[in-house]
């Protein structure tokens, strides 16, 4: 609710790229800025699944900081393998440790 909804004095918020009412306005909305990787670290492990699976997670990544799709791309290309995205944990399938600790700190993360 605005402070002067209803009087004469409202003044409805208007788009600051086109002048026209918020409601009204079709312009892209902004780009999301992310930090930089060199300020964050990731926490990399692997973990035995059923049957003897391996899977490697990267963990402790925030999706406000980071582009976790991309970087989750990004990882499956290197590995060739599959993965997943689970509540900002990525998963590759496999024993794929010392690629993604490789990955990561040519892209500049901090590993632990």
């Amino acid at each position: 609710m605005r402070l002067f909804e209803g009087t004469p004095f409202d003044r409805p918020p208007k788009c600051e790229e086109c002048g026209h009412l918020e409601a009204d306005c079709e312009c892209p909305p902004p780009a999301k800025v992310y930090k930089d990787p060199a300020s964050q670290s990731a926490r990399v492990y692997l973990e035995k699944r059923k049957r003897g699976k391996f899977v490697t997670i990267v963990n402790q990544l925030s999706s406000d900081e980071t582009d976790l799709k991309a970087l989750l791309s990004k990882l499956k290309e290197t590995c060739g393998a599959g993965g997943t995205l689970k509540d900002e944990v990525i998963e590759i399938q496999g024993d794929q440790l010392e690629r993604i600790r490789k990955t990561l700190r040519e892209i500049g993360y901090r590993v632990r």
